[in-house]
């Protein structure tokens, strides 16, 4: 049998360029050679697309590659010295976070292309990026929310019940993420938050704990992993800010399975079920929730291509469910729409 060809795009222009070449690593050791034939492709930080041997150390001087946009033609543009060559994919496995990543844009250039690709489509990774949308959107849905509002720099914002949350509304990793206790600390949060979004989310904090629900598929037929627990010893959580995000996180370790009462656990899920269909996910995503005192369950955010690392929440949800990631990344290729 054929193996698939499949084209793994890493890297990206994003702060979260790190982190994707870490995930296109993790994915190399556990990707099944028998069944798939990879076609590797990197972005560098400043945009510059290669095809590489792999997401190794010097994959940045691979030969410039695109991608066809001649739709008969799904694939690769290969370019060297002043010629190209074409290589045709069956799919494209996206293992990029964060903007021009898992915002719409990667899903977009993919569609105009004509190549199927794995995870959430335009739509729903757009709505999934912007939080503030995101709430809008599950809160029609009758699912809880934080309270909150928009901002701009320079914009008066009044009326607000401390302590608050600011972030960029349109990123990942707890880049740009202030707690603000005090109305005077808000404009310097507002522009920390604008140096990676000029819409900032500024919302209520929630008492209670953080968890998180990873889910892989399509429509009705979900499949809802391991809940897991962030516990902090002090501060907030933030992911992927650590010199050494590997040997563990400076104020937060994660339970999972997560050490809650099984009908909680239960609940969980279901919630992060409804939030995925409610957001238009398909594919793969993790859902990040607050667990009030009284049991209330309260989206925090939706990733819709989550970190694949070996310190990541996602795969760790999984391998706790019984899916470790080998076959995790069969059941996402698998589940690519076609």
């Amino acid at each position: 049998m054929a193996r698939l060809k499949v084209g793994i795009v890493f890297g990206g222009w994003s702060e979260e360029h790190p982190v994707s070449v870490k995930s296109a690593q993790e994915v190399a050791k556990h990707l099944d050679a028998a069944k798939y034939e990879p076609f590797w492709v990197g972005i560098t930080r400043n945009g510059a697309w290669k095809l590489c041997d792999g997401p190794e150390a010097g994959w940045e001087d691979g030969k410039t590659v695109a991608l066809s946009p001649d739709r008969s033609v799904p694939g690769l543009l290969v370019l060297d010295d002043g010629k190209y060559e074409t290589i045709g994919l069956d799919l494209v496995l996206p293992v990029l976070h964060g903007k021009l990543g898992e915002d719409g844009a990667i899903q977009g250039l993919l569609e105009l292309s004509g190549i199927p690709y794995a995870g959430c489509d335009i739509q729903s990774s757009a709505l999934c990026m912007d939080k503030s949308l995101a709430y809008v959107v599950a809160r029609s849905a009758g699912i809880a929310t934080p309270n909150f509002r928009t901002a701009r720099v320079g914009d008066e914002v009044t009326g607000l019940t401390y302590p608050v949350f600011v972030k960029p509304a349109r990123s990942g990793s707890s880049f740009g993420v202030s707690k603000v206790s005090h109305a005077e600390e808000l404009p310097a949060a507002v522009k920390t938050a604008a140096q990676y979004d000029e819409k900032v989310l500024i919302e209520e904090a929630v008492a209670g704990s953080e968890v998180g629900c990873a889910i892989l598929g399509r429509g009705e037929d979900l499949f809802a992993a391991e809940v897991d627990r962030v516990a902090l010893s002090h501060g907030f959580f933030r992911i992927h800010q650590e010199d050494t995000p590997e040997s563990g996180s400076e104020n937060a370790t994660f339970i999972v399975p997560a050490d809650i009462p099984a009908e909680t656990r239960a609940r969980v899920q279901e919630t992060a079920k409804a939030i995925y269909r409610a957001l238009g996910c398909g594919g793969l995503a993790r859902v990040d929730m607050f667990l009030t005192d009284d049991g209330t369950v309260v989206l925090n955010e939706v990733n819709t291509l989550p970190g694949l690392t070996s310190y990541s929440r996602y795969p760790r949800m999984m391998a706790a469910a019984g899916v470790p990631l080998a076959e995790l990344i069969d059941r996402i290729v698998a589940g690519t729409a076609r």
